[in-house]
């Protein structure tokens, strides 16, 4: 089969142990990212299957009318908000999807917070230009001794997450456990199902999404979102936070409204951020939020780790190998096979 797989920026998959299961097909990786359905489109034009990187491209219907040959899309990572599942089913096109990978993205989560909280960045930034122990964070908007950084010990960690239970597959129940071994009190927040979990196994629930917001010394997010979901949270929410407040989304950028972090970042409420996503990815340069003192922001790299990566085209690559077998597997939309027949374009 002639497989096409997309968005490798850093060139990882092909030296990746797993790539020995696409020896016997034809596979190309392109490690650089095309937006316009044109340029995809001559891109994918051959592709028989394409490969994922998470949601870095979507597979829109304009994109799916211009590729005749295609047969089978494999997803990495456990999100489909980027395919066009239906187009896919009308044209016989077979969606796969794939895994969670929990421990990589929240121990990115507890890096930023550790970063964050002793502005390990900015002392490092600032000592490469002969500055020693300074951080630089000192605007009119910051409380006193902002600068200095202080302890995750004794402090409240906030907890939006609407998967507790899902002890295997959530972030969020990772994140609380980090938060525990770091001597924090943790307070959780989410749907009604995660707050009965939490009130069940030892965590604290919060009254209400203000109370959160009120008392949470570090606010992490990780509550389910699709695509086209209204923001959870607002200016005036954000501006509920404490000036010693951080927030912290390594989530989906759209649990909070478009520019309402960076304009709470600068009345100084929270305090400070660390984001691994954005609005649009990859943003433009000079995105506001890469040029605020007080946001630490990272390019989206909470599952882009050797043994995720390797895990999830591992998996992606059996169900390549399940489809050449004629029993394909973890199928999104099965009924597309009843249209494999009648799949040219019309």
């Amino acid at each position: 089969m002639n497989i096409v797989i997309l968005d490798d920026f850093q060139d990882t998959i092909r030296k990746l142990p797993c790539a020995t299961l696409l020896d016997t097909h034809t596979a190309k990786v392109y490690t650089n990212n095309v937006k316009g359905v044109g340029q995809l489109a001559i891109r994918l034009r051959d592709a028989e299957v394409v490969v994922l990187t998470h949601q870095r491209t979507s597979i829109t219907r304009p994109l799916i009318d211009k590729l005749p040959k295609l047969r089978l899309v494999v997803q990495t990572g456990p999100s489909q908000d980027n395919i066009d599942i239906a187009a896919c089913t009308e044209r016989g096109i077979l969606v796969v999807g794939g895994t969670g990978a929990p421990h990589a993205i929240a121990e990115l989560t507890w890096g930023l917070i550790m970063s964050s909280t002793r502005r390990i960045p900015q002392y490092v930034a600032h000592l490469k230009h002969g500055a020693w122990q300074q951080s630089g964070m000192k605007a009119q908007a910051m409380p006193t001794n902002f600068c200095i950084g202080s302890l995750l010990r004794g402090k409240v960690l906030g907890l939006w997450s609407d998967d507790l239970a899902q002890q295997h597959t959530s972030v969020g129940h990772l994140v609380a456990g980090f938060g525990r071994a770091f001597g924090m009190r943790v307070l959780v927040w989410g749907n009604a199902q995660a707050r009965a979990y939490a009130a069940q196994n030892g965590f604290e629930v919060a009254t209400s999404k203000e109370s959160i917001l009120d008392i949470s010394d570090v606010l992490t997010l990780h509550p389910t979102y699709s695509k086209g979901q209204a923001a959870l949270l607002s200016l005036a929410d954000l501006s509920r936070m404490k000036p010693s407040a951080l927030l912290v989304n390594t989530t989906n950028a759209g649990l909070i409204e478009a520019d309402a972090l960076i304009g709470a970042l600068n009345r100084g409420r929270p305090g400070s951020a660390a984001v691994d996503v954005f609005e649009t990815e990859p943003p433009a340069p000079g995105h506001t939020l890469m040029r605020l003192e007080n946001c630490l922001s990272t390019p989206h790299i909470g599952a882009v780790e050797i043994d995720t990566l390797d895990s999830d085209y591992a998996a992606a690559f059996a169900t390549i190998e399940a489809y050449a077998r004629g029993a394909p597997v973890h199928e999104i939309n099965p009924l597309a096979r009843a249209n494999i027949a009648d799949a040219s374009p019309k």
